[in-house]
């Protein structure tokens, strides 16, 4: 299986992401941001970090980049799976593909920590590093059967507690921890395997 993780000027997450993918033996490699066929992939991640600088706002300008119209085809015809970590979050919401939208966390600071996290009924920690991680929506939305991850704390505001979003019709997925950080034993944890593990199984 092919994986592609976007990079866009200032993207700072992509070789932690490429690292995980390669270790669930995923066929990994990067892809620029200006790039619009995605045939050939089975898996699309938007990593985390600070795309165009989060200038104006997080996400604002990478969903004018050309690869998003790609993504937005690639799961119109359900080719794979995409997944947005903490900055894909963002942008995934910014460009409409899931409702809602990450604005500035209620304490007004960046947060950065390891935190209990609820995947379903199983409790894992994993690592978070946003300011704007604070999730949002309409309350008319139907939101409750796409919810993915909740904090067990909640460290920034989430309406429902939610820290992560899987729309299980367009197979998308998003969250705001960071699961490729927690892959190897040797950066504390390895409760990001879990995360992984979902997705993989999911294709």
């Amino acid at each position: 299986m092919k994986a592609a993780i976007v990079v866009f000027p200032g993207t700072n997450c992509e070789k932690d992401t490429f690292e995980a993918c390669r270790y669930f033996g995923l066929e990994t490699e990067y892809i620029w941001h200006n790039e619009t066929n995605l045939k050939k992939y089975d898996f699309i991640f938007l990593p985390g970090g600070f795309s165009y600088g989060d200038y104006i706002h997080s996400g604002r300008l990478a969903k004018f980049s050309p690869v998003m119209q790609g993504i937005k085809e690639f799961i119109c015809h359900k080719r794979g799976i995409v997944i947005g970590i903490c900055n894909g979050f963002q942008i995934l919401c910014e460009s409409k593909i899931l409702p809602g939208a990450l604005t500035i966390n209620i304490s007004n600071r960046f947060i950065c920590d390891d935190i209990p996290i609820y995947m379903g009924e199983k409790e894992i920690t994993l690592p978070v590093a946003h300011k704007e991680g604070r999730y949002i929506f309409d309350k008319s939305t139907q939101i409750s059967n796409l919810i993915f991850l909740k904090y067990k704390k909640n460290i920034n505001g989430s309406m429902l507690d939610i820290a992560g979003l899987y729309d299980r019709q367009k197979r998308v997925i998003a969250m705001m921890p960071h699961p490729e950080r927690a892959i190897f034993k040797e950066t504390g944890s390895k409760d990001g395997c879990e995360i992984f593990n979902f997705i993989i199984k999911e294709l």
